[in-house]
């Protein structure tokens, strides 16, 4: 555990082989946490490992807190953790969520990183939002946007994320986990190309749903303390960094146009859309891609 001040301590772990290339390891959400599968992406034998949750996430205390729990106190966060670790540089990794907090710490402090991979990008803007939480993907999943919707009343549906804070942060227990439940199957339900229980059936749990929609939707409400476009506009400070870029074509949390936005203004990074793919990053095509990435920067 790690005292980051502001009254959050942040758990980690450190995995692989010390001394070996250094990597940190970034969980989606915002409001996700770290998991065993996660180190299976890095050759244990030829990284450094260091995963951590996120302020308010899994073993981090206090759970589901949302004061000082801002994308900038998470980039700090990382920088007290490389320098915990000893490490000059070391390569980002992160998916969904994670590859906003990535390409934000990136943009921020580029001469520590020494490549970045990125999976499911998402750049945090207002039409990315109302994509997810208002009109669009509800297009395409029409039955599960009725759940989404069901706890809100049809006066309050204008502005979901809005409506959805009120009972994430009110008293009322009942009513916080009834909206936690539904804003956390939403996302569990539409992040694969295909059904898959193991993948959505976490987002069910009471705990895990509480901290995983309060933190998120904290962080969506406020646009993650992102000027409008800020990720893309900075990109250009990416441009000295070796970087792969892993988006499935069907992604409907993270629309495509996105990744190729950042292609384009990354244009050193290798990209890669995968056919067949959703969102998630246990998704066969895009799993195969990202070890494919730290294997390479891993100089296997």
């Amino acid at each position: 555990m790690l005292d980051v001040g502001d009254g959050h301590t942040v758990y980690w772990e450190r995995a692989g082989t010390k001394g070996a290339k250094p990597a940190v390891f970034l969980h989606g959400g915002p409001g996700g946490t770290i998991s065993p599968k996660h180190r299976r992406l890095f050759d244990p034998k030829l990284y450094d490992i260091l995963l951590f949750d996120q302020r308010g996430c899994g073993k981090s205390t206090p759970n589901a807190s949302l004061d000082a729990n801002t994308t900038w106190d998470l980039v700090a966060d990382m920088e007290r953790l490389r320098e915990m670790a000893g490490f000059d540089k070391w390569l980002v990794f992160g998916g969904s969520w994670g590859s906003t907090l990535a390409l934000a710490y990136a943009e921020t402090h580029p001469d520590r990183v020494s490549e970045l991979v990125v999976r499911g990008i998402y750049t945090l803007t207002r039409a990315e939002l109302e994509w997810y939480y208002q009109s669009g993907v509800s297009e395409m999943f029409p039955d599960k946007w009725e759940r989404f919707v069901a706890p809100i009343p049809v006066e309050e549906r204008g502005d979901m994320m809005a409506a959805y804070r009120k009972r994430l942060v009110g008293s009322d227990r009942q009513k916080q986990v009834e909206a936690a439940r539904a804003w956390s199957l939403w996302e569990g339900e539409t992040i694969t190309l295909l059904p898959d229980p193991e993948t959505s059936g976490k987002f069910g749990e009471d705990d895990f749903a509480i901290a995983f929609a309060r933190i998120e939707n904290h962080y969506f409400v406020h646009a993650g303390w992102l000027e409008e476009g800020q990720l893309l506009r900075d990109a250009h400070k990416l441009k000295d960094i070796p970087g792969t870029i892993v988006h499935g074509r069907y992604d409907m949390p993270c629309p495509a146009r996105y990744a190729w936005a950042l292609h384009k203004a990354w244009p050193k990074a290798d990209f890669h859309l995968i056919e067949g793919a959703g969102h998630a990053y246990s998704e066969p095509g895009i799993l195969d891609r990202l070890i494919r990435a730290t294997d390479k920067y891993a100089g296997k």
